[in-house]
């Protein structure tokens, strides 16, 4: 795979702010790539150089192979979704779209076409002729992602992009994008803090104050920075003593007993020299949650 996304040393300062700070990576073409972090740590910054919305204090960034000194190589084959919607309120949804696809320079035909997919797939057909202002929350962000897929770009960034939308509909957005990843190798770099979204990326950057703390696959960083838990719902109560001999952390609530390792490993091992002890377990792996945590000191969900 080669990289669609490349950026090296990238520096963006706001007076005393460090709001990108001498940060590199890249995204291989077709993957899912996501970007953690608080409000303020950099991850919109970041985008909007990507975009061209701001220029860079100094540092490499090529999209597509391109510089971004040259946006106008770039924008026909990316799609944005930001974290405020960029829909005229007062129009329909049908004439925001239309607007949107003229401004790529879509065919009426080609329009329809393309639309007719997202229609079927975002069940936006009782809506097309509504005013966007008279819309659902949910109902504006899934316009809002059609917007930035109309024109089949190569590449989709998603600030934040489900935001207030129900599960039902989340999934709804989900099962179409990556429906396009398998059928048009379609990139995608997103920015969000459900971590459900970023455990099934293919990569992940967790970025803090400006530079970037940890980065790897889910699973590459739950082994390296996240712990294992047993959780013991059936056990002898002899098991309590040889965890506080051992010194193995470990916590009750109500019946059930959850042992905290460091990794699998150490769990297996302590399994196999005293299953005579366990009746009912479980094996939980370390979640992305714990990773954040554990790599910034603080929590995700303060970012909601």
């Amino acid at each position: 795979m080669s990289h669609i996304i490349d950026i090296k040393n990238l520096k963006k300062y706001f007076g005393n702010t460090k709001a990108v700070d001498d940060i590199s990576f890249s995204v291989e073409e077709g993957e899912l790539f996501a970007f953690l972090g608080l409000n303020g740590a950099g991850k919109s910054t970041t985008i909007n150089i990507l975009v061209g919305v701001l220029q860079r204090d100094s540092g490499e960034c090529f999209v597509n192979n391109q510089s971004v000194d040259d946006m106008s190589k770039i924008l026909p084959n990316i799609g944005i979704v930001f974290q405020s919607s960029v829909l005229d309120k007062k129009l329909s949804v049908y004439d925001n779209l239309r607007y949107r696809a003229m401004l790529y320079g879509l065919s009426k035909k080609e329009f329809e076409k393309n639309l007719e997919y997202f229609v079927d797939k975002l069940d936006l057909k009782t809506i097309l002729k509504k005013q966007l202002d008279k819309l659902s929350g949910g109902q504006k962000r899934k316009v809002d992602i059609v917007r930035a897929l109309l024109h089949k770009p190569k590449i989709l960034i998603l600030d934040e992009p489900t935001t207030g939308l129900d599960p039902k509909t989340r999934k709804l957005v989900w099962d179409m994008i990556n429906e396009l990843r398998k059928t048009t190798n379609l990139t995608v770099l997103l920015t969000t803090h459900y971590m459900e979204e970023a455990s099934v990326a293919d990569n992940v950057v967790i970025i803090d104050g400006g530079k970037i703390v940890a980065e790897g696959s889910p699973l590459t960083l739950k082994n390296r920075f996240a712990s294992d838990y047993i959780k013991a719902y059936k056990y002898d109560k002899k098991l309590l003593e040889v965890l506080q001999n051992s010194n193995i952390p470990y916590k009750k609530e109500r019946q059930v007993l959850e042992i905290k390792f460091k990794n699998t490993e150490e769990a297996k091992i302590f399994l196999v020299e005293n299953n005579v002890l366990f009746k009912d377990i479980e094996i939980v792996k370390g979640s992305m949650d714990d990773v954040f945590l554990s790599v910034t000191g603080k929590e995700l969900k303060e970012n909601i």
